[in-house]
């Protein structure tokens, strides 16, 4: 496809696309509708008010802090959207505030009676026995006391800092002489916002049961109603929440750096101070005590948000970890897939045939596995892995050291620029480094978040390669949470290309092609466009033309507009798209072949697949890579060809045509940016996507213990 100044003209206008932002807070809505809806129980809905609060939190810490730098800097000019970041921002707090009051209403009009109705209590302290506040106050002074520290404000004293995300009071206190000052004290993040208080005193009722359900209380009130004992001789006048977010968009020199693990190091450190991006009160906060809070944290008004109700609920998730099954959605257990029930050799299994997994359906336990067995055995050579997000106590870190201590050939790439990882990366880069691990933190101005596993073992036919290629992290926590894919494969072509891609990561190459894979920045972005110029030549010639992509998010400017092209020659393209989208879909004369929609349900949706008709030879690609510009041209990314039939038919019938026909959990995209649910008419049945998916395993596991005990 010719990216000709005609092309991108006709198509890369300010109407065409949707702003970025606006797009991601249509998405942190659809979660918002989860929390919602009455069809769910009700501490899964808590989990969607929880995740709405966390994914705001990184929106401001990231995009709205981005916003801010970009005013600072006197930057005028606008995105792709036609906006300037001062009109982004007006715009965001003006789609914000309806949700916030919607979700606060909801909270305190539904949620809290209809805890109570379940005897899970949220008390305030007058609402407690005296028996019960006796032991607060005790476990005040035992376990909170001693870490509290109170904070003056005068002139010998200066603005305390205050970190990003802490709860904090604002207190004004009135000396025996009658002078007044105002001093801060932090609630401690080490203690649960939310304080169980069956779970710290023992009271006559409780006798070791929760006959008379859970009773909970906010930290914060029980400090409060303490503030005498932090405060002696003083009189406590008034006392109020508030919550600060900090930008913690790590800013990297690379090119100035001679160690890129203490840079980022030093760059963590530094992310704690980083400029406040939004101030949040509680209602009652007097206008004196805001005054006095703005001044000093050098904020505007427009970075205020005043709050009627608890700041930061996204702590309430704690309430899911109750051991109430009735008030959750049935427990779903991922199922080890037939192939790997056989005992034989998992490197033998992946020379017969290519194996697909698809998590959290599928079990991650093969993945791991493949690790296990290829740091104990004897014949393996070398492994080499990417790791972007590993997670805590990651067992694959552990047998890769265990591989290196077993002298085998181990290198790791750790991409210490993981946001948010970066401190647990470092850690797990040192530990690997220790056991004598090859490690590599990464390439100059470029994030590595390709998914790939190489095994080089020796066989008696000679040196075999292994791969696995996925589109998700290897991380066992998100692999039961994310729906993501993995291929086990041994093809050759496919193993060289992974090989020169790990010979590009560890040591210098300016290779322009690969046999079967497409790599950013090299070439997944041409490649694309010809794969979209190439339906565009079918239909022209008589044939067919159809696209569908499933991804998290669709901003590139140019795929978008190649994507227009294609509709406007009459290509059919259905994108499932579960984050953010910039492409307007449905409109006469640019995207009317063009169809968008969204799914949000039990699993974050995060695997790509990429299909193309392709005149009835149809191609299946998956991928680590959305279709992002940081995707196609900062990032090393991996897409990867599907050639067995039998997985071809399960991406095609079992994940692409559910996931479209879904109308329970998927949501249209109109070409005003809102969405809409895609609801069944009067004679279709339901169809939930990921109802049908676990659906589907379980009654392939029932089919083969059956056959089993038939044998």
């Amino acid at each position: 496809m010719q990216l000709t100044k005609e092309y991108l003209k006709k198509y890369l206008l300010s109407d065409n696309f949707f702003s970025r932002d606006l797009s991601w807070l249509e998405f942190n809505h659809r979660v918002l509708e989860e929390a919602l809806n009455l069809e769910l129980p009700l501490l899964d809905r808590i989990k969607f008010i929880s995740i709405f609060f966390s994914n705001l939190d990184e929106f401001y810490m990231i995009r709205v802090s981005g916003l801010k730098e970009q005013i600072r800097a006197n930057v005028f000019e606008t995105s792709i959207d036609g906006l300037t970041p001062h009109e982004q921002l007006r715009l965001i707090e003006k789609n914000l505030q309806p949700m916030l009051t919607q979700i606060y209403n909801y909270w305190h009009d539904k949620i809290i009676p209809q805890l109570s109705e379940n005897q899970i209590y949220i008390c305030e302290l007058n609402q407690l026995t005296k028996e019960e506040r006796d032991g607060l106050n005790k476990y005040f002074l035992k376990e909170i006391y001693p870490i509290l520290t109170p904070l003056a404000f005068d002139p010998g004293r200066p603005f305390p800092y205050i970190s990003n995300l802490s709860l904090s009071l604002a207190i004004l206190v009135k000396r025996p002489n009658g002078e007044k000052d105002f001093a801060r004290v932090k609630v401690p993040s080490i203690i649960p916002r939310l304080l169980r208080i069956d779970n710290l005193i023992k009271t006559k009722s409780s006798n070791g049961n929760n006959n008379g359900g859970y009773k909970y209380i906010w930290i914060g009130d029980l400090i409060k109603s303490n503030l005498n004992i932090l405060f002696p001789g003083m009189e406590i006048l008034e006392a109020y929440r508030f919550r600060i977010t900090r930008d913690t968009d790590l800013e990297i020199q690379e090119d100035e750096a001679d160690d890129l693990l203490q840079l980022i190091e030093e760059n963590i450190k530094q992310r704690k101070f980083g400029s406040v991006v939004r101030l949040e009160v509680e209602k009652q906060m007097p206008e004196y005590m805001i005054e006095t809070l703005i001044d000093n944290l050098e904020i505007n008004r427009n970075d205020l948000h005043v709050i009627d109700g608890n700041l930061g609920l996204s702590d309430v998730i704690v309430l899911y970890e109750l051991p109430l099954p009735h008030l959750k959605e049935k427990p779903f257990h991922p199922v080890i897939p037939k192939i790997f029930l056989d005992e034989e050799n998992i490197f033998s299994l992946i020379k017969r045939k290519d194996i697909l997994l698809h998590h959290p359906y599928d079990s991650f336990a093969p993945v791991e596995d493949f690790i296990k067995e290829a740091s104990r055995d004897p014949d393996v050579l070398a492994i080499k892995q990417t790791l972007y997000r590993v997670g805590l106590n990651s067992p694959i870190v552990k047998y890769l050291i265990e591989a290196a201590e077993r002298k085998k050939q181990v290198a790791v790439l750790v991409e210490l620029k993981a946001r948010f990882d970066e401190e647990n990366n470092i850690f797990w880069a040192r530990e690997l480094e220790k056991a004598g691990v090859h490690v590599v933190y990464g390439l100059l101005g470029l994030k590595t978040h390709a998914k790939m596993t190489l095994v080089v073992r020796k066989e008696s036919d000679g040196v075999q390669r292994y791969v696995h290629l996925g589109t998700g992290n290897y991380n066992l926590a998100t692999s039961k949470l994310y729906t993501d894919l993995g291929l086990f494969t041994t093809d050759e072509d496919i193993c060289a290309d992974v090989s020169e891609i790990f010979n590009y990561l560890t040591g210098y190459s300016d290779q322009k092609s690969y046999r079967k894979l497409f790599v950013a920045p090299v070439n997944k972005r041409q490649r694309f466009l010809e794969l979209i110029e190439r339906e565009i030549k079918n239909v022209k010639s008589g044939g067919k033309g159809y696209i569908i992509f499933k991804l998290n998010s669709i901003v590139d400017p140019v795929l978008i507009a190649a994507l227009y092209d294609a509709s406007n020659r009459g290509v059919k393209i259905d994108l499932i798209v579960r984050g953010i989208c910039c492409l307007v879909p449905q409109v006469p004369g640019l995207s009317e072949n063009i169809h968008v929609i969204s799914i949000v349900g039990r699993f974050l949706e995060h695997s790509r697949i990429y299909y193309f008709f392709n005149n009835g030879k149809e191609e299946f690609y998956l991928s680590s890579a959305d279709i992002m510009q940081r995707n196609l041209d900062r990032r090393v990314e991996t897409t990867f060809p599907i050639f067995d039939k039998d997985h071809k038919k399960y991406l095609k019938e079992e994940i692409l045509t559910t996931c479209i026909q879904d109308n329970v959990k998927a949501r249209i995209l109109l070409p005003t940016g809102k969405y809409v649910f895609n609801r069944a008419v009067f004679t279709e049945g339901n169809h939930n996507h990921q109802e049908y998916m676990m659906q589907y395993v379980i009654k392939n596991a029932e089919k083969i213990k059956q056959v089993k005990v038939k044998e």
